[in-house]
């Protein structure tokens, strides 16, 4: 039977979940709560994942720990108390966790997102991008009013990717749309967000999505304003039943279970480990309602083309803002390429921050 132990920490919650003759201690910190429905949320799910097809693992985890030097105290807590393998889930640790890193060399890392390793540091990530350009041609083919809205954190890689890829598959189905962002400089501030989506649909935009930990303020904007929504990180079509189209969601739990093992038997590699819709590690959540049975079977059959590689949602040509250039006609932005992403695409309204 699995016993759960839980202590309040004045800056988190500490949640044990111990497993009969567990033999390795694997921990998680998250920047924001489990149950954001979000980021987070996701994240967690993968560690429940691990806990549920792992029966030699134990588990532990810190919620609400910030980008800072809070999150280094929380990983030699959790190295001084056994944990074997640290998953410092959110970007902004990855400077810490190299840190941690170097300082215990017998104990693994696992850093979700990042472009740096060590050697026993590595990261992990998904080309989630993938689902956000599918999700991109659901909402062109939804759109009445040729406006999109996008409530984005913060202008790093892994972001622009994403508000790029859902411009360029609405774009692949309605040449007319174009794409307003809002930054928020933050992760997580609900009224932040709540506030871009209402400035985005007084603007025009009839489908909003969205780069920030939890999609559930922009979504719930929605569904009360009367718009559509795209969610992304999980599905969170529960807080959204009319105006729900899909969602660009992860799935973490068979990654993250590869790393552990990897770790045990002494497989493990500095590397930049990536998923992608073929491995299942990034995924479209169920269609809601809004969507058509044809407008789904459209999706699908775009999904089916990347997924058999017939179809790259960075081929050229790749223009701009501005209209410049920025892949040619016949060829392809490689996947380095893409974690280094700098731009934003032609029918972004917005500059970068």
């Amino acid at each position: 039977m699995k016993k759960v132990i839980r202590t309040l920490l004045a800056t988190s919650i500490l949640a044990i979940s111990v497993q009969a003759a567990a033999e390795t201690k694997v921990g998680f910190i998250y920047v924001g709560p489990k149950s954001d429905y979000g980021y987070n949320y996701a994240q967690d799910q993968g560690r429940l994942y691990m806990e549920e097809h792992m029966d030699d693992v134990e588990t532990l985890y810190f919620e609400n720990i910030p980008e800072n030097a809070d999150v280094q105290r929380v990983m030699e807590r959790m190295v001084r108390s056994g944990v074997e393998v640290v998953f410092p889930t959110s970007y902004g640790y990855l400077d810490h966790a190299l840190k941690v890193a170097e300082k215990y060399p017998d104990v693994h890392f696992a850093h979700s997102g990042g472009l740096k390793t060590s050697d026993n540091l590595m990261t992990y990530f998904a080309e989630i991008d993938q689902a956000m350009y599918l999700a991109g041609v659901a909402a062109g083919l939804t759109t009445g009013t040729n406006q999109l809205g996008f409530i984005a954190a913060h202008p790093i890689p892994q972001v622009l990717r994403n508000i790029n890829a859902f411009t360029r598959g609405a774009q692949s189905v309605n040449p007319e749309v174009t794409t307003s962002v809002i930054w928020t400089s933050s992760w997580s501030d609900p009224t932040r967000e709540a506030e871009a989506a209402e400035a985005l649909i007084s603007g025009g935009a009839d489908v909003l999505t969205g780069h920030v930990d939890s999609p559930i303020n922009y979504v719930q904007v929605a569904e009360r304003r009367g718009v559509y929504s795209v969610g992304y990180h999980a599905d969170a079509s529960q807080f959204a039943p009319k105006g729900w189209l899909v969602g660009a969601i992860w799935n973490w739990g068979p990654m993250m279970i590869d790393i552990v093992n990897s770790a045990k038997d002494g497989s493990w590699k500095s590397e930049h480990l990536r998923g992608d819709l073929l491995t299942e590690a990034a995924k479209l959540s169920d269609f809601g309602s809004a969507v058509s049975e044809e407008d789904q079977q459209t999706v699908l059959d775009r999904q089916k083309a990347i997924m058999n590689e017939e179809f790259r949602v960075w081929a050229g040509p790749v223009f701009g803002q501005d209209g410049t250039v920025i892949v040619e006609e016949g060829d392809t932005m490689t996947l380095e390429e893409t974690e280094k992403m700098d731009f934003l695409v032609q029918g972004v309204q917005g500059r970068l921050k």
